[in-house]
């Protein structure tokens, strides 16, 4: 794991890394907020690190720009400004947990812990599939065979909902409702239409079909093979 820390005492920033070293943990030092936003931007990290007061640009207008930039990043705020109203500000700012100096390096990495945890349990959840089909929710990225897949809203939506549903038939009615938010009139074949164009794109080019009619009941996800 790949920690950005952003802290502009040396002494402080080194013992920190240091103790997060031995835990296993790469630490890419800052000590300024401008210095952290460049590091950032140009590399990958999986969680910062920063203190509230620091040159440049404050540790509370840090949070702010990575939470423009990077909206599910994790971030711990570790400073010695323990007041309500500080910690407000700082969750208020995107922070996911707010740590007070004096602090024991135990309960720091305890809490890093526990927010990589529950951000890797997120990911996993961004992530649907059906044998090599793959739809990531936050990306909007659709991928059969790592061919990526052009799909319009719709029928990106439609898929999304197969793929939560996979191995189920599922009626018109319930696709009318849950997709497109309205009753479905059976005198109309929308559904059927989008259907059809889902086909094109996910399955046409492709010998294991995914998508299939079940006939006077309505369509389910499942491999051919």
């Amino acid at each position: 794991m790949n920690i950005l820390l952003v802290e502009d005492d040396l002494r402080v920033s080194e013992l920190i890394k240091k103790g997060l070293n031995e835990q296993g943990f790469n630490v890419t030092l800052a000590y300024d907020g401008l210095s952290a936003k460049n590091v950032f931007r140009n590399n990958e990290f999986d969680l910062l690190i920063t203190d509230i007061i620091l040159p440049k640009i404050s540790g509370i207008d840090l949070c702010k720009i990575i939470r423009t930039l990077k909206p599910e990043f994790p971030i711990i705020i570790l400073t010695a400004l323990g007041t309500t109203d500080d910690k407000i500000e700082g969750f208020e700012a995107g922070a996911d947990d707010y740590l007070v100096k004096p602090f024991e390096m135990r309960e720091l990495i305890a809490r890093i812990k526990a927010i990589l945890k529950r951000v890797s349990k997120n990911k996993s959840g961004y992530i649907l599939k059906f044998c090599d089909l793959e739809m990531n929710l936050q990306t909007k990225i659709v991928k059969r065979s790592d061919q990526e897949l052009n799909l319009t809203l719709k029928e990106f939506k439609l898929l999304e909902f197969l793929l939560k549903n996979q191995g189920r038939v599922i009626s018109r009615t319930e696709i009318a409702q849950k997709v497109w938010n309205t009753h479905f009139d059976t005198g109309t074949n929308f559904i059927d239409v989008y259907i059809n164009y889902l086909r094109k794109k996910v399955d046409k080019e492709f010998e294991n079909k995914l998508i299939h009619t079940r006939s006077g009941m309505g369509f389910i996800l499942k491999s051919d093979k």
